[in-house]
């Protein structure tokens, strides 16, 4: 159980290293849990949520993998509609993969760049 809690200690430290360096572009933070996902994008400099969304609110269905490209997108609509285009990718412990690539993918293809 140790180990588990070192490695996700450890790839936090490294993810939030890699997004301080930037903080004048806004941040894309996913969060997940077992039966949901929520992604929002931040500003760091002023400590404002820009825009928000998640799996709870849009109240979709399909597996949890359909669910969070649902999510990526979503966010990536709303987030142009406030001309939102260049963001940094903060996955948090999570590792990119699964539900995480997913929203990430999607986001892309919504017109983010990151």
């Amino acid at each position: 159980m140790n180990i588990v809690k070192n490695q996700k200690e450890k790839r936090l430290n490294r993810v939030r290293a890699k997004l301080a360096k930037n903080v004048g572009i806004p941040r894309l933070s996913v969060f997940r849990s077992n039966s949901h996902i929520w992604a929002q994008i931040i500003d760091d400099k002023h400590g404002k949520t820009l825009v928000a969304t998640s799996s709870k609110a849009l109240k979709s269905e399909g597996t949890k993998t359909e669910v969070a490209t649902i999510v990526g997108q979503e966010i990536a609509k709303l987030a142009v509609a406030k001309n939102i285009l260049n963001i940094r990718f903060d996955r948090g412990l999570y590792k990119y993969h699964g539900r995480v690539k997913a929203l990430a993918d999607a986001a892309r293809l919504g017109g983010l760049k990151f």
